[in-house]
């Protein structure tokens, strides 16, 4: 007998899968809402120099205003990750004990986020009474429970992925919405190029505001920069401002491919995963071959990849503008807008850095460039190229 895709998800769990399609969903709307904000042609901030005694200091005059719509969707999808742990545990629950639970029992039905072992022993001991026995010490269901709690994670239970859905969702239903901010990720000299990103120097992980100095140089001295903005997320309780996309890729990725599985099916973890959303604004058929027709690209990976493609295309403009030969700058730039982003990011990765001018690289970079150059001289324009600026 054939072994039917996803035949490990029971009929009673299929909605969970639909939950974690809305989930990327939202998370897709947070990403278009933060690239039109990222690419906007004023930048997410401004600065300006300004002279003090011998020293010349780079000053944040400006930052723009996020969207409030971010935060809302972030809390609306962080809701939705933390619901599909609660529907999957609830149906599951709803099986073992054969039926609908009487409601003193349904209250005790919820996944616990327990930073101790000795705090996870009480959240068991307390439905010992009125619980079902399917969430009592011993049982198989407790056992996946446990194994998802963040006092898994020994060194910092705190970073772990349920830890941080819990303090997000906690805070967004019962204080104020995700709180978030532009923050400087990263920023090097021109003149001081990094091998690699893990050799760039750590930043606070603080948001910009007006009046922050973000350079110091002697008076009357010029060095370009490169600045990397980002927007973050704050953590509730902490200080700490990671990455808004960054963060919700990691609770996402563990929702659907650890977690949910875990609650699931237990022991090792099953294949196929989950997709990472399916087509549920419509009726289907056939929920299982949906699903199966799913993608497996998340909105986050779908957001990095189109932010990569519009720096790419910038790159790809000034870099063949420079050369001998060279179409002219709108030719150039209608060539690279009609280009898919992944035909953008694969033809910037013909392109090797070089830290040491190694001749045969850089002879093979110019060699790179020209094609390329070509490819735009016989791009075929459907109106008078000449028109073109």
């Amino acid at each position: 007998m054939t072994r039917r895709t996803h035949d490990w998800i029971p009929e009673r769990h299929l909605g969970v899968a639909a939950t974690l399609s809305h989930a990327d969903d939202l998370i897709g709307q947070i990403g278009d809402l933060l690239f039109d904000y990222q690419a906007q042609p004023d930048g997410t901030f401004s600065l300006r120099e300004f002279s003090a005694g011998s020293v010349s200091r780079t000053v944040v005059v400006r930052v723009a205003p996020i969207p409030r719509k971010v935060s809302l969707l972030v809390a609306d999808a962080l809701v939705s990750l933390r619901a599909a742990l609660e529907h999957a545990l609830f149906a599951e629950v709803e099986f073992l004990e054969g039926g609908q639970l009487d409601e003193r029992a349904a209250k005790l039905v919820e996944i616990p986020a327990s930073g101790t072992y000795k705090k996870f022993d009480e959240w068991v001991r307390k439905r010992v009474k009125n619980g079902p026995p399917s969430l009592r010490a011993g049982s198989e269901l407790v056992r996946r429970i446990e194994s998802l709690q963040p006092f898994q994670r020994v060194d910092e239970p705190h970073s772990h992925p349920l830890a941080r859905l819990t303090i997000h969702t906690n805070h967004a239903k019962h204080r104020t919405p995700a709180v978030t901010a532009v923050r400087l990720a990263a920023m090097y000299r021109d003149d001081q190029l990094p091998r690699a990103i893990r050799d760039l120097p750590v930043r606070p992980e603080e948001p910009i505001r007006v009046g922050d100095v973000i350079a110091e140089t002697p008076l009357g001295t010029k060095v370009p920069v490169t600045l990397f903005p980002t927007v973050g997320i704050n953590r509730p309780g902490t200080e700490r401002w990671p990455v808004l996309m960054t963060e919700l890729d990691e609770i996402s990725w563990w929702v659907r491919t650890q977690a949910v599985p875990r609650l699931i099916a237990g022991g090792d973890l099953p294949e196929p995963a989950l997709p990472t959303r399916y087509e549920i604004s419509v009726g289907q058929e056939d929920e299982r071959a949906a699903i199966a027709a799913g993608s497996t690209i998340s909105a986050p990976e779908r957001h990095k990849e189109r932010l990569g493609a519009a720096i790419a295309r910038r790159g790809l403009v000034d870099l063949m503008g420079q050369i001998d030969g060279a179409p002219s700058v709108g030719r150039i730039t209608a060539w690279v807008e009609q280009l898919a982003d992944e035909g953008v990011l694969e033809r910037m990765s013909r392109l090797k850095m070089t830290f040491t001018h190694e001749p045969e690289l850089l002879l093979r970079n110019a060699q790179v460039v020209a094609g390329l150059r070509d490819e735009v001289l016989s791009f075929a324009f459907d109106d008078d190229p000449a028109e073109v600026r």
